[in-house]
């Protein structure tokens, strides 16, 4: 009767493995390959429990846990994890500058990536250096953009005080180009496995930190809303 089960379970999975192969691209095939043999696992431990059968019923438990894993419990509840993990952050690279935004407090850090401040962060510069390093950033718009985003959480009414030598700078209008997938991951501060519903909800958390609205960045803000479009496309 035990082994009638099995095999009726067995011709369930199959099937069900079946559709997803021929519907699937290859990295979702791989994670519903995971999914279905993580269940079918744990119901063949099912059966053996009913039976009596404990011995063989908890090592095939815990190894239909260990195959689903974290993505596979991830897929079974659609992709949304209910509670954020604390430590996430987002980054923004530019050619001159790279910015982190923590989750939990909003406290944005950066690193300059090039000129004369090359390799130190932010947090370490004086304000006569923050001033010449956003007049450096003068050629770039995008890193101009994001030092001042920067600057409007560390120094309020900096913007009376870095006054321009009335010099004319041409910004550079070029676009960056399309925001890659793994820059869009990187911007909302998710795993390149991460679902639709993960996708919203890290756009929300970000919106409330950053939207001009509530004091934050207009350049911010547009980059967040890029990466959920990115990403949201993709899916």
């Amino acid at each position: 009767m035990i082994y009638l089960l099995i095999s009726g379970i067995l011709l369930v999975v199959l099937l069900a493995a079946g559709q997803a192969f021929v519907n699937a691209n290859p990295k979702e095939l791989a994670r519903k390959l995971r999914i279905y043999g993580g269940i079918l696992l744990i119901a063949i431990a099912a059966v053996f429990a009913f039976g009596g059968r404990f011995v063989f019923a908890i090592p095939l438990f815990g190894l239909g846990l260990s195959v689903m894993g974290l993505s596979g419990l991830r897929g079974l509840t659609g992709g949304y994890n209910p509670t954020k993990a604390s430590g996430q952050q987002s980054r923004v690279r530019t050619a001159m500058l790279e910015m982190e935004l923590d989750h939990d407090t909003g406290v944005m850090t950066g690193t300059v990536l090039a000129g004369g401040f090359q390799g130190r962060g932010l947090d370490d510069l004086s304000e006569d250096d923050l001033q010449a390093f956003w007049r450096e950033t003068g050629q770039d718009e995008q890193s101009q953009k994001l030092v001042e985003a920067y600057l409007d959480r560390r120094l309020a009414g900096w913007r009376e005080h870095f006054q321009s030598d009335g010099t004319d700078r041409q910004r550079s209008a070029a676009s960056a180009g399309p925001m890659t997938d793994e820059e869009a991951y990187q911007i909302l501060g998710l795993s390149s496995d991460a679902g639709d519903a993960e996708i919203r909800a890290a756009h929300r958390r970000l919106m409330k930190r950053v939207h001009p609205d509530q004091g934050g960045s207009g350049f911010l803000a547009a980059k967040i809303n890029e990466a959920k479009d990115t990403l949201l496309r993709r899916h």
